[in-house]
């Protein structure tokens, strides 16, 4: 089952978020068949991080839960709220 979550970052983590990048990453590319998407949500001006966006594969919201709790970003306590939601992916589906 496909989840999307929308993590929104708590005011002034620029540089908190910068140094767990590289973990943050590493992350992602070692767990590569659970992540869809990913990206990071920014500022209207597009300068700078304000969150993430991304859809993950899991069994359930408590896997999916488990899986984004064991993130560096989400360690380093950058999130001020997490949302992960049930999504169904109808227009433009990768081919598969």
């Amino acid at each position: 089952m496909l989840f999307v979550v929308v993590k929104k970052d708590k005011p002034g983590q620029e540089q908190v978020r910068a140094q767990a990048r590289p973990a943050h990453m590493a992350f992602l590319a070692e767990h590569a068949e659970k992540v869809v998407f990913a990206g990071p949500l920014t500022s209207e001006d597009g300068a700078s991080s304000i969150g993430s966006l991304l859809a993950v594969e899991a069994a359930s919201v408590a896997e999916a839960k488990a899986f984004l709790d064991a993130d560096p970003f989400a360690i380093a306590g950058i999130f001020e709220s997490v949302e992960i939601l049930p999504w169904r992916w109808v227009i433009n589906p990768p081919a598969g």
